[in-house]
């Protein structure tokens, strides 16, 4: 125990202050005042690493975001990351795009951009790939600059080019889905490639397929093959594309889900017959979600007065926009219908037909009202943007 000096004061004669006065610093082991000791360890607590403090003052980061990409990368310099940021800039990547390729995945900015990045961007660019298009791939999918050059990218890249005679078609597949090129195609691609063909799906359905929907060809190859074994068995003809738009259609939506969409249609007075039929037309009208169907079996139905079950004959209409199809057009048919100007039948056809088509067609051979019917028909657009 410390023998603290205590100094007796009187206050007004009345009453006696006792104080204890702190002892001599040297007594307590300090080195220094410890008051200011408490004062320096506080805010070296609160202070922000410097990865987090970088990130929000060169790269544009939230505090939060900032300190979650901390947890993936460190360091506490700024050389090493300013080299990868300029390195990108130089590449034509903007700051945005430079930001979200950070914040996708941090650790570039520990990398060494000509060694790791460099040869990647130039094989890419080699295949007629323009600035804009790579450099928003890569800040969508930085991991392609992380992906084995001479291993994945470019044997994967090769073996797609070859089954789509294109380089512009092998980049729009690569787009939709860049996993693509980080998967082992031996196997995970090919087997499935070869399910089709040994089921006589032709090579033009292939090339469809892989190039709009390459993400299906990723698939669990059993799966994969018990899928293509029930279209087969529902009737549909290997030889034409709606067989591989129903693997596709299976392929993407659960048992769970199929089911709660049957039930949607049931609800509108679809038949388990009527669903069958509609899926035999047009399987991706599936696809939709419950909500959309209820949604827009209500604008057909309640709002343009077509029978339920006749939309099982067409199911594409569930397909389209509610907000940039569905009601624009529908707004202007009922005025032209309210004028007589259209028959009641025309409804499936103009909602189905080209933007082009429907103004030439619907819109501008009125010509008394068709200034007012585009004044609507815009309007009604602009309210779903």
């Amino acid at each position: 125990m410390f023998n603290f000096l205590c100094k007796t004061i009187l206050d007004g004669g009345k009453h006696t202050i006792t104080i204890r006065a702190p002892p001599p610093i040297h007594n307590l082991g300090f080195l220094q005042n410890p008051f200011l000791s408490l004062k320096y360890n506080s805010s070296t607590t609160n202070q922000q690493p410097f990865v987090v403090s970088y990130l929000i003052n060169t790269l544009g980061f939230s505090p939060e975001t900032a300190l979650s990409a901390s947890s993936e990368v460190n360091f506490e310099t700024p050389e090493k990351a300013d080299i990868v940021v300029n390195f990108f800039k130089k590449q034509g990547f903007s700051q945005t795009q430079i930001s979200n390729l950070v914040r996708r995945l941090p650790s570039v900015l520990i990398s060494d951009p000509e060694k790791t990045f460099l040869p990647k961007i130039e094989f890419f660019s080699s295949k007629g790939i323009s600035s804009p298009n790579l450099t928003k791939l890569l800040s969508t999918d930085p991991n392609l600059l992380k992906t084995n050059l001479e291993k994945r990218l470019i044997p994967s890249y090769d073996f797609f080019k070859n089954l789509l005679h294109s380089e512009v078609k092998t980049f729009e597949a690569i787009k939709r889905y860049p996993d693509l090129l980080k998967r082992n195609i031996k196997t995970c691609v090919i087997p499935n490639i070869n399910i089709l063909r040994q089921n006589g799906v032709p090579e033009r359905c292939i090339i469809v397929l892989i190039h709009y929907q390459p993400r299906v060809l990723i698939a669990n190859s059993v799966r994969f093959r018990e899928i293509v074994d029930e279209v087969k068995e529902m009737g549909f003809n290997p030889l034409r594309m709606v067989f591989a738009e129903a693997v596709i259609t299976l392929l993407s939506i659960s048992k769970l889900a199929w089911e709660r969409k049957v039930d949607v249609f049931k609800k509108w007075g679809w038949s388990e017959d009527d669903i069958f039929l509609a899926f035999g037309r047009y399987p991706r009208f599936m696809l939709v979600s419950e909500d959309k169907i209820m949604r827009v079996m209500d604008f057909w139905v309640n709002k343009m007065g077509m029978e339920s079950v006749l939309i099982s004959k067409c199911p594409g209409l569930v397909a389209y926009s509610l907000e940039k199809r569905l009601i624009p057009r529908g707004l202007v048919f009922q005025v032209l219908l309210s004028k007589g100007l259209v028959k009641k039948d025309f409804k499936k056809w103009l909602i189905a037909c080209t933007e082009k088509t429907f103004l030439q067609k619907l819109v501008m051979p009125h010509k008394e009202e068709a200034s007012e019917l585009l004044k609507l028909y815009k309007e009604t657009l602009d309210l779903s943007k």
